[in-house]
């Protein structure tokens, strides 16, 4: 049964303009083998008309943290705690009937694969109308008129024909702007983006990527964007959180992280990916190993396995105590800034260029 308990930790920055904040959120799943801690204290806000990215490698609880959002969890093997405040509203301890009411209509969400998150049994016009139709009372013709509107908004091409066609005659892209638009159709004020653009090539990424930044000015909705690809990123977010093992390790605007990033996970991240301009004889930098089982993840900070630098703290005390996350730019680091700092300059900054 789902445990909703209100915890204390280090919060993220919050201000009036904060439209969605998460506080301490703990997301524990039962399972066979044990229990699994996919989200692991996690702070956070998002503004009215910002976009938040969220990075990290599969597995960090990048999309379990937003599907906790939504309520999409089964409540009987999944224990809650924290506080999620959308808008004023305290989600954790939200009935079922009341997320149904907020889902595609005050919040909602761009699935990372639409060919599975599209029924295949309706066509996709049907699937645009049914949530207009169910949150703002509209008549078959009204959500019709509705669905091809928001079809032309996303760049379908025909969309009074395409209203009818089923998503296996759509392509990927044409299938990952249906989604889009379905996410629309109600005008959230709030849309988490689960990698929308990974099975994409790169001209449609690019596109799909305009699409969102042009909606988000017409329609004033806060972003979540969940990716692994820090180019993306860089194009897309205001502010950035780095998850790692079911943790924020870092966060700020995205500029402050991309630019000076401060903690070693970030540096491997960044280090493994090519430069445009670069030397292309150079080696990219992999960070070694891979990333602890959430199941029983290793004590300290859950990055020392595979961090370079464990050495430079000394005392054991990467292997033994969990470094928090302060508020606002930070890093959640055993190195002193003054070690951060050498290292960036010295080590990294070179191989970024």
């Amino acid at each position: 049964m789902t445990t909703l308990t209100k915890t204390e930790d280090t919060p993220a920055p919050t201000g009036p303009e904060s439209f969605l904040s998460v506080r301490d959120l703990r997301v524990r799943f039962s399972t066979e083998d044990g229990i699994v801690k996919a989200v692991d204290g996690l702070s956070f806000d998002v503004e009215r008309g910002k976009t938040l990215g969220i990075v990290g490698e599969s597995g960090s609880g990048k999309s379990v943290t937003n599907l906790t959002v939504l309520g999409l969890h089964n409540r009987k093997t999944t224990d809650i705690q924290g506080e999620i405040v959308l808008d004023g509203q305290e989600l954790t301890t939200a009935s079922e009937k009341e997320m149904e009411k907020l889902r595609g209509n005050k919040v909602a969400m761009i699935f990372q694969d639409p060919l599975t998150a599209l029924s295949p049994y309706y066509t996709v016009g049907r699937q645009l109308s049914e949530p207009f139709m169910k949150h703002r009372g509209a008549s078959k013709k009204e959500a019709k008129d509705r669905a091809i509107e928001m079809l032309t908004k996303v760049g379908i091409p025909q969309p009074q024909t395409r209203f009818n066609d089923y998503p296996h005659q759509f392509s990927g892209g044409m299938r990952q702007r249906a989604m889009i638009a379905m996410s629309l159709m109600c005008d959230p004020e709030l849309l988490i983006a689960d990698e929308p653009t990974t099975a994409l090539d790169v001209t449609v990424q690019a596109q799909i990527l305009d699409l969102l930044k042009d909606l988000q000015q017409e329609f004033g909705s806060a972003i979540v964007f969940i990716t692994h690809d820090l180019g993306v990123i860089a194009n897309m977010a205001d502010d950035l959180l780095v998850m790692y093992a079911g943790r924020a390790v870092e966060r700020g605007s995205v500029s402050e992280v991309l630019r000076e990033p401060k903690h070693p996970y970030t540096w491997g991240l960044l280090s493994s990916m090519p430069r445009l301009g670069g030397d292309t004889s150079e080696a990219l930098v992999p960070i070694p190993g891979s990333p602890p089982s959430l199941l029983n993840p290793p004590p300290g900070c859950a990055f020392n396995p595979r961090c370079r630098f464990v050495d430079e703290v000394g005392g054991g005390l990467c292997t033994t105590a969990r470094p928090e996350l302060a508020a606002g730019r930070a890093a959640a680091c055993h190195l002193t800034a003054e070690q951060k700092q050498t290292i960036f300059i010295d080590q990294i900054k070179p191989r970024l260029g």
